[in-house]
């Protein structure tokens, strides 16, 4: 099982290719290539689950969608 320190710099590495635009990440010596932006996004979650799990907390999200009639 990865450290957390691992898994932060694994999460960095992501962050700074999304926002090069570059779908190539290295980190330890290891190259993955990415398909699209999407993928980036997706893995970039997982690792945020990773980590909140090894940190013993959990990520909620929620969505409220409110309505009127306009009365």
């Amino acid at each position: 099982m990865p450290t957390i320190t691992d898994l932060r710099s694994r999460r960095e590495a992501l962050e700074a290719q999304r926002a090069s635009g570059v779908a190539r990440v290295s980190y330890d010596g290891k190259t993955v290539d990415y398909r699209s932006v999407a993928e980036i996004d997706r893995a970039i979650e997982a690792l945020d689950r990773d980590i909140a799990a090894s940190e013993g907390r959990r990520i909620v999200r929620q969505v409220r969608v409110t309505t009127t009639k306009g009365l």
